[in-house]
């Protein structure tokens, strides 16, 4: 079987975060959406193999998976299809039952949960993505019976992690050892900390895992007086610099870099807040970075409910949350001493610098201080993206260009309320 995880209808509702990226490589927990499905996919697989014979030959170098999205992210993140495809619904969470259930589907039958489509296993389609989600509907149910749950909203992402991390932490680690405790490190709840090889967490460092699981990831840096509480993710390469205090549920996503006081945020990949400064129940896409005493309200004075901008419809959203700080999008970034309201949406590839309150909805592409903002020039954005992504030793190619053109050319240029 050839797996592609498609978007489903939720995608509108993920912006800033799916303007650059497909629901499946959004990071909640320790894992992406992707990188869950293919790890339960593989383990699924390698138990039917063993007692059938049509499942036989896999090897994680086969368990993959291609998406199928919005056709000017398809470039980077293409689709490939065979005669026997199982279609997976990138905003559910995978899980081994799931995955199970999946193996049993016969050619010509979709998986749901109500009135959610899970998955379909179909031959090649020429259809669209939106023509596939209404064929997906003509197709004879095959209905789970367990729990599924997904991301529908963007602040889904920080108020679901606590879940995630946990589920992670159990698949990842299942009869694996831990790395050994360094010396001079306070450990409470030992049986839920794993550090993979290669990690260093230095003297000083007081971890409880009383709260939740934390996991360190290979490569990173737990660097001096780190107070940690979890469920926290700490994904390979990552850094967290001396003195900080991280609560749970936190991720801080693989190459990213942080300090201060976090709470209930989720880093994607390869971002920095690396100074003192709040940030709380927050999303911080990839190559994003925060100026040194940077702090973001996630929680109003008269602690009435928080709505932010839904940039799909125009409109203010309510998010029946009391708790909602900053969610930032790929490639922004803002100065030294920015103060962000409850609430506030910063769009792809924004620099922010001044003083006083930015405006709680930036959209992409924005240049200037909170008194006022123009069009970032694209050329000198992408010359920004490309020298960050650099010191990465990574290449910023031309489809992933031609990407942030289309956002650049579709975006709003001033604001509508």
């Amino acid at each position: 079987m050839n797996y592609i995880l498609f978007d489903d209808t939720s995608r509108a509702n993920l912006l800033p975060f799916t303007h650059t990226r497909p629901i499946a490589d959004i990071r909640c927990g320790i894992q992406t959406m992707r990188e869950r499905w293919e790890f339960c996919l593989l383990k699924v697989g390698y138990a039917h193999a063993s007692t059938t014979t049509h499942a036989s030959g896999l090897t994680h170098a086969n368990v993959t998976t291609s998406t199928l999205t919005e056709v000017y992210l398809q470039k980077v993140f293409p689709m490939d299809t065979t005669e026997d495809n199982v279609y997976i619904s990138g905003a559910v969470f995978g899980s081994l039952a799931l995955a199970d259930a999946i193996f049993q589907l016969q050619p010509g039958q979709a998986l749901v949960k109500a009135y959610q489509i899970i998955a379909a296993r179909i031959p090649h389609t020429n259809l669209s993505l939106n023509e596939l989600r209404e064929y997906f509907l003509t197709l004879p149910a095959q209905h789970f019976e367990g729990e599924v749950y997904s991301l529908e909203n963007a602040w889904d992402i920080f108020t679901l992690n606590d879940r995630a991390i946990r589920e992670d932490f159990e698949l990842i680690t299942s009869g694996r050892k831990s790395a050994p405790v360094p010396e001079n490190v306070t450990v409470s709840g030992s049986q839920n900390l794993f550090i993979e090889d290669g990690a260093n967490i230095y003297a000083g460092c007081i971890i409880n895992a009383n709260a939740g699981p934390v996991y360190i990831g290979k490569n990173t840096e737990v660097l001096e007086g780190v107070m940690i509480r979890g469920p926290l993710a700490v994904c390979d390469n990552a850094v967290i610099k001396m003195g900080a205090k991280i609560y749970g549920a936190t991720t801080i996503g693989p190459g990213s870099k942080v300090g201060g006081e976090i709470n209930n945020a989720v880093f994607f990949a390869n971002s920095n807040k690396a100074h003192d400064g709040y940030l709380g129940n927050a999303l911080i896409g990839e190559w994003c970075n925060l100026g040194a005493d940077t702090n973001c309200s996630n929680l109003k004075n008269n602690y009435s409910e928080i709505k932010i901008w839904h940039e799909a419809s125009g409109k203010s959203v309510f998010t029946g949350l009391i708790f909602c700080g900053l969610m930032m999008g790929d490639h922004s970034k803002c100065g030294i001493n920015t103060m962000f309201n409850t609430g506030t949406v910063v769009g792809v590839s924004c620099n922010i610098f001044g003083g006083g309150f930015p405006d709680k909805f930036i959209p992409s592409f924005s240049w200037g201080v909170a008194e006022g903002t123009k069009p970032y020039d694209f050329s000198k954005a992408m010359e920004t993206a490309s020298r960050m992504m650099a010191r990465r030793g990574i290449k910023l190619t031309k489809e992933e260009t031609d990407m942030y053109r289309y956002i650049f050319d579709n975006s709003p240029k001033t604001k509508s309320y």
